[in-house]
């Protein structure tokens, strides 16, 4: 069993960060983590293993031939120019409906791409992208190379966001196929999580072959006495003879994810 302390401050990253009007995001600028999603557009980018899973879904699909990618990463200063751009040409409804607040953007994390349509003209806030043709093939691909869509239709008063079909986030997998086989959004899937804390039993997900065990670690909160040591960190014990990864909820928590063989322990 391999020994590993949680920090509280990486509550804040991890393919399942939780960005909403609630939760802003925290973490700096990504720097060097981020890669173009397309060779010729070097300016839209995503973090490293989004957008590497996004090439292997594009390629798979032949998907660039018929969808363009419209918005990945931005920064804090691009998001404040986009809501207050859209504030003056759209109104405040408008905008608070598909315009998130700044510093509480998705874009921000570098885990979200707005695609479109291939058309001459494209919508920079609202690009077409609809359920058919081959953006109907990437939709029902996603989940496997772990995207959901983000925004979905009647889901509104839980993201805070109006239905965006064109808006992808990178979720990692499982989890995606978990989101879409459960009909729940990103904010469900996190609450859905505290069901399963670590060290007492797991969620259990298996699909072509693999299984995965997936826990949520809780940070208790801040107090005056011996749980001050918790600000520092969490001690936790892993079995490392299977692959596991661990990703902040930008809330409270951890959600650790092992990997395991079907017939594994």
């Amino acid at each position: 069993m391999k020994k590993i302390i949680l920090q509280r401050s990486r509550i804040y990253s991890g393919s399942l960060i939780l960005v909403n009007r609630a939760y802003g995001y925290k973490e700096k600028d990504q720097g060097a983590s981020l890669l173009p999603v397309l060779e010729q557009e070097p300016g839209i980018l995503m973090q490293r293993r989004a957008a590497v899973l996004l090439f292997h879904l594009m390629n798979k699909i032949d998907g660039w031939r018929g969808i363009v990618p419209v918005s990945g990463w931005r920064s804090g200063r691009e998001q404040e120019e986009i809501w207050e751009s859209s504030l003056e040409e759209n109104g405040r409804e408008f905008t608070e409906t598909y315009v998130a607040y700044p510093g509480h953007s998705e874009h921000q994390s570098g885990l979200a791409i707005d695609l479109g349509q291939k058309q001459e003209e494209i919508d920079f806030i609202r690009p077409e992208f609809p359920d058919t043709g081959i953006c109907g093939v990437f939709r029902r691909k996603a989940a496997k190379y772990g995207f959901i869509e983000r925004y979905p239709r009647g889901r509104e008063e839980v993201t805070g966001i109006g239905h965006e079909p064109w808006h992808f986030r990178y979720v990692g997998i499982p989890h995606a196929r978990i989101m879409e086989q459960n009909k729940l959004t990103l904010e469900e899937y996190i609450d859905f999580l505290r069901q399963f804390p670590y060290g007492e039993r797991a969620y259990r997900f298996s699909e072509d072959g693999q299984e995965f065990l997936i826990f949520f670690l809780k940070m208790p909160d801040r107090g005056n006495g011996p749980e001050r040591e918790i600000e520092a960190g969490r001690q936790i014990e892993i079995d490392e003879s299977h692959p596991y990864w661990i990703s902040g909820n930008n809330v409270d928590g951890f959600v650790i994810t092992q990997e395991r063989s079907r017939h594994g322990r």
